[in-house]
């Protein structure tokens, strides 16, 4: 099975620059995309449907905003949107599609990026979705998104420069080892050791062509699936957001 993440970053200025031909060209089982900036009215459900997909969709509230989407040629069971906590759930950061054996969910963590307010309740966040998580890590969990956050210097292309960056600050790395701590796995690190890896890049200085990036969407598996783990690999050729996407292959 190939699974996709993708912080598209605008669903439909991704279908602009060839994002459904590029996916049909994939055969990707199943897609998580973060930031879809639509509302579920205006969501393109018959390009994707035509595809062979159903669309399970959970936007923002403010218009071109946020919002999370899951692409899946297989029926889920059921799906749940969002955390049962209002700010993050008016935001559309959280979607679960549940399938018989496991469960795919497609997260965007607030990026902290705007000023002290933000990175205020990205803070927030990590501590309310460690908690909302913590009880589940016994269930088979895919989770897929834009985590915002660079876990080790391996991780982003200049980590001196960065150490006072929202993204790579030292409470937001010490969480993600945290978060791996109760039981979840990087499915892309644990089976590729190398550097230079990224999947997000600034849109000055030339950055995505020099490679200057920052390794934040991550595909995260809970350790009993690590049997299951086959391939993981970061898509850097495809162009349609300042992030690209990761994929992973697993035996489910």
């Amino acid at each position: 099975m190939k699974i996709i993440s993708y912080n598209v970053n605008g669903i439909r200025a991704a279908l602009r620059k060839g994002f459904a031909e590029w996916l049909k060209a994939t055969n990707a089982d199943m897609i998580c995309l973060q930031e879809i900036k639509i509302d579920a009215e205006q969501f393109p459900y018959v390009i994707f449907e035509s595809l062979g997909y159903q669309c399970y969709v959970f936007p923002a509230k403010k218009a071109g905003y946020s919002g999370v989407a899951i692409l899946s040629k297989k029926e889920a069971l059921f799906y749940e949107k969002g955390c049962d906590i209002e700010l993050y759930d008016q935001e559309g950061r959280i979607l679960q599609a549940h399938f018989e054996n496991f469960t795919l969910m497609s997260v965007y963590f607030p990026s902290g990026s705007s000023g002290d307010e933000r990175q205020a309740i990205k803070m927030q966040f990590l501590t309310d979705f460690y908690e909302w998580i913590k009880p589940k890590t016994h269930q088979n969990l895919i989770i897929c998104g834009d985590f915002n956050i660079c876990h080790q210097p391996i991780d982003i292309h200049n980590p001196k420069a960065n150490a006072n960056s929202t993204g790579f600050l030292p409470e937001e790395r010490a969480w993600l080892s945290e978060f791996l701590d109760l039981g979840f796995i990087d499915s892309f690190r644990y089976l590729n050791p190398e550097p230079h890896h990224y999947t997000w890049w600034s849109m000055r200085s030339n950055a995505r062509a020099k490679n200057l990036g920052w390794r934040i969407d991550y595909q995260m598996i809970s350790k009993p699936l690590l049997p299951a783990l086959q391939k993981a690999f970061i898509l850097s050729q495809a162009y349609h957001s300042d992030h690209c996407p990761t994929m992973m292959e697993i035996n489910l």
